[in-house]
C-alpha cells in the first residue's frame, strides 16, 4: 500500500536496503519478462559470486587467539568464527579477513563491500525474522476492549490514537491497521501477556 512505500513505514525494513535492491527485485522483474538478457546475466554473474564468497568466509574458522594477533578485537570466549560472523563486528572489515586469509583477497571489492553489509544485518534480519513468525502465531491473540494503548511507553503517539480509536479485536487486526509495526505489535503483544499473568 502506498503508505508503506516510505522505508521508515515499512515492516520489514531492515531488508529493504538499496544495497540489495537488485537481489530482492530482479528476480521478480525475471518472473515477469521486463528484465534484458545481458541484465540477467549480470545479476546470475553478482549472485554466484556473492555466494562463493560467503561459502569461502563460512569454511574459515579463525579462533579469538588468531585474531587478536591481526588485531581484530573480539571477545575472548574460546569460540572459533567464520568469515561471516567476523564481518558481523562493525569495526572488522574485509582487509581484515584478507589479511588472516590471503586467499580471500580474490574476491571482487565490491562483492566485499556486499558481504561486509549482509553480514552486518545478518543477526538483525534473523531476529526480525522471529519476531515476525511469533508475531503469525498469535494473530488469534485477543486484545481486551479496553486495553490501555496510551498507557504503552515505545508506542508512538499516532499509533496510540489510531488503535484507541479502531479498538481491533485481535492481534491480527492491530497489524493491518496503517502503520502498525511489528515492533509496536511485539510491544502490544508484550504487554496483553504481562497482564494476564497479573490475571492469572
Amino acid at each position: 500500500e502506498p503508505y508503506r512505500m516510505f522505508t521508515s513505514r515499512a515492516e520489514f525494513r531492515l531488508s529493504l536496503r538499496a544495497d540489495n535492491a537488485d537481489q530482492r527485485l530482479t528476480p521478480m522483474g525475471l518472473d515477469i519478462g521486463c528484465v534484458s538478457e545481458g541484465r540477467k546475466k549480470m545479476f546470475s554473474d553478482k549472485m554466484e559470486k556473492i555466494e562463493s564468497g560467503r561459502e569461502a568466509l563460512g569454511n574459515i574458522q579463525i579462533s579469538a587467539n588468531e585474531a587478536s594477533k591481526a588485531g581484530i578485537k573480539i571477545s575472548a570466549d574460546g569460540a572459533k568464527r567464520d568469515g561471516m560472523a567476523l564481518l558481523a563486528f562493525a569495526d572488522v572489515a574485509f582487509a581484515d579477513i584478507v589479511g588472516l586469509r590471503p586467499e580471500l583477497g580474490v574476491i571482487d571489492p565490491s562483492i566485499q563491500l556486499q558481504l561486509k553489509r549482509d553480514a552486518l544485518y545478518a543477526q538483525y534480519i534473523a531476529r526480525q525474522a522471529k519476531d515476525v513468525e511469533s508475531l503469525r502465531r498469535d494473530e488469534a491473540h485477543a486484545i481486551p476492549l479496553d486495553f490501555e494503548y496510551s498507557a504503552l511507553k515505545g508506542l508512538s503517539s499516532e499509533l496510540q490514537q489510531k488503535l484507541s480509536r479502531v479498538r481491533p479485536e485481535t492481534l491480527g487486526q492491530a497489524g493491518r491497521i496503517e502503520g502498525m509495526t511489528p515492533a509496536a505489535l511485539t510491544l502490544i503483544l508484550a504487554k496483553l501477556r504481562q497482564n494476564e499473568r497479573k490475571q492469572a
